[in-house]
């Protein structure tokens, strides 16, 4: 009797396994699918050591400001004169136009006038550039409430996108050099497209949740925006704080030369990174 309770103890057993190896491989079918949409080719070892740590930081980063986006979009559309009846189309449209004059000049004139920086201290602009993405929302957030001052604040607002939109995609640039180590750059450079689509998808199912709510409190929207902000900024700091560039510019240099010339030691590139400010004067000053 033990003996045929144990074989059919051991029967059930083996059927429960069998249902459950499908499932299983389901999902493992699933995940390497996943992965393979959104990870470079050969990841983990296609890419540098900090990739993983940054890549998070940034996704959590990109969510933040695509749902702030969405309450700045909103403010701006109110600012246009949507849903209000006395609101002129041919204003619109003259406000729309200078938006974008001013977002072209301001474009062109940045690029000549910081370009050769943006390669050498790629972290920095990149955590300036979104600081100013969160000043330009902040603007376009206020931007409805001051009638008179739209068209200004609004062309002030596109200014700051145009320095984001050049610093953004020249340190972006410069980071995809940095992390595809086997080739890849233009693997890794897609992957890095996927992933912030994927999170832009995301963050547009909550911006939907969230409209008709904001939409009737401003009291909500701001609360909710200043959150945001601070989480952003954090994340943003997190994010380039995890890179580790291999190559020398000022700071790191500095940093090296002062140990190396005080006690011999030589610094690491982790200890080089470390060392390095995220906001040191000069990027300022140059901006300036």
């Amino acid at each position: 009797m033990v003996a045929k309770f144990a074989i059919e103890a051991v029967r059930q057993d083996t059927h429960a396994n069998a249902r459950e190896k499908p499932d299983h491989g389901m999902i493992l079918i699933l995940k390497s699918y996943f992965c393979a949409l959104i990870l470079p080719e050969g990841f983990p070892s296609s890419v540098s050591a900090d990739y993983s740590n940054y890549q998070v930081w940034d996704t959590a980063q990109a969510f933040c400001s695509s749902i702030m986006g969405t309450l700045a979009t909103s403010a701006v559309l109110e600012g246009f004169g949507v849903g209000n009846a006395t609101a002129s189309v041919v204003a619109a449209t003259y406000t729309h136009l200078l938006k974008n004059v001013t977002g072209m000049v301001a474009g062109i004139w940045f690029a000549w006038y910081a370009s050769t920086d943006l390669d050498r201290n790629a972290k920095q602009w990149r955590l300036v550039a979104d600081i100013f993405n969160d000043a330009a929302m902040c603007i376009e957030l206020m931007s409805a409430a001051f009638g008179n001052l739209f068209v200004v604040l609004n062309c002030f607002a596109s200014f700051l996108r145009a320095v984001v939109g050049v610093a953004g995609s020249a340190t972006r640039a410069a980071l995809v050099r940095h992390q595809a180590i086997c080739e890849n750059m233009a693997d890794v450079s897609a992957k890095d497209g996927s992933q912030e689509t994927l999170v832009n998808f995301g963050a547009l199912i909550v911006g939907f949740l969230i409209t008709p709510f904001t939409a009737s409190s401003q009291l909500l929207s701001w609360t909710l925006f200043l959150i945001l902000v601070g989480v952003h900024l954090y994340c943003n700091y997190c994010a380039v704080r995890a890179l580790e560039m291999p190559t020398f510019n000022h700071h790191r240099l500095t940093a090296f030369c002062r140990l190396f010339l005080c006690g011999g030691d030589i610094m690491s590139i982790s200890e080089a990174n470390r060392t390095e400010p995220l906001l040191p004067g000069d990027v300022i000053l140059k901006f300036i």
